[in-house]
């Protein structure tokens, strides 16, 4: 088994590998062909350069930026969770707060940012409110859904033995939802990143305290387009390696017991 995953392994890190070294390599020979100047579009090289040069800037905003997607992403599972589980135990409570977060959800962000951070008149706080709200919705009904995918014999097996709600919630209902959950998670990582990005893009900030979207923005006016797409790199990468490392949890979290990861290992 440990030999099929490597084999299995291999060309799945392979393959993108080798294509993405190509798209760099003809998008450096294209730049150096056509003589395109840094400033319309830099080439791979020199924004690793940059990255490597403006590295005690960017690293400063990238850290604001991924403290607040961590701690959204952290207060979208925590509030998720508890509402998913208050959705399972009432209908009645389901019915009531579900078409709510329906229009959370719905709603764009850049539409209410502007709103939020007039209201909170804390930027940091607004920008965590903001990416909040976009990582939210896939947890809530994600984990609702699972809570509410027991199989019904088995529910009918712990009533049959008087077990009680917390019990069953215990027991039966949070495994069930735990894959949901879980695929919700993933769903939910990346959405945080792209709340954050967004809504430091909306306010705009300045300063030793600002996200890399700014440094963007920033990036932008002063036509230092190499820093620009410096900062996007890091960002694109952030995101990968955040979905990474959620995979990996899940993957953790199931591999013993769940079909869906006992079929990615057989």
């Amino acid at each position: 088994m440990f030999k099929a995953g490597l084999n299995l392994g291999g060309p799945r890190v392979i393959a993108p590998l080798v294509l993405g070294l190509l798209v760099l390599g003809g998008w450096e020979a294209m730049v150096r062909a056509w003589a395109i100047p840094s400033y319309l579009l830099p080439g791979p090289l020199l924004i690793a350069r940059t990255l490597v040069t403006d590295w005690r800037t960017l690293i400063g905003s990238w850290w604001i930026t991924m403290s607040i997607s961590l701690s959204a992403l952290a207060a979208a599972v925590v509030l998720g969770l508890v509402l998913s589980i208050l959705f399972s135990a009432s209908k009645w409570i389901e019915r009531s707060l579900f078409p709510y977060a329906v229009i959370l959800q719905v709603t764009p962000i850049v539409a209410i940012a502007p709103l939020i951070i007039i209201w909170v008149n804390d930027v940091r706080l607004s920008l965590l409110i903001c990416a909040w709200i976009v990582a939210f919705f896939p947890i809530l009904s994600n984990t609702t859904v699972g809570l509410n995918s027991a199989d019904r014999n088995l529910v009918d097996l712990f009533r049959l033995y008087r077990a009680n709600r917390f019990q069953t919630l215990r027991y039966l209902r949070l495994p069930s939802a735990m894959p949901f959950f879980l695929a919700g998670l993933r769903i939910s990582g990346g959405l945080s990143l792209i709340g954050a990005v967004v809504a430091e893009f909306v306010a705009g900030t300045g300063g030793s305290q600002s996200g890399l979207a700014y440094r963007i923005l920033e990036s932008g006016y002063q036509l230092r387009i190499p820093r620009m797409f410096a900062a996007l790199l890091m960002i694109s990468l952030s995101g990968i390696l955040l979905f990474l490392l959620l995979s990996l949890i899940s993957h953790l979290a199931l591999r013993r017991w769940h079909e869906s990861a006992l079929k990615q290992e057989n």
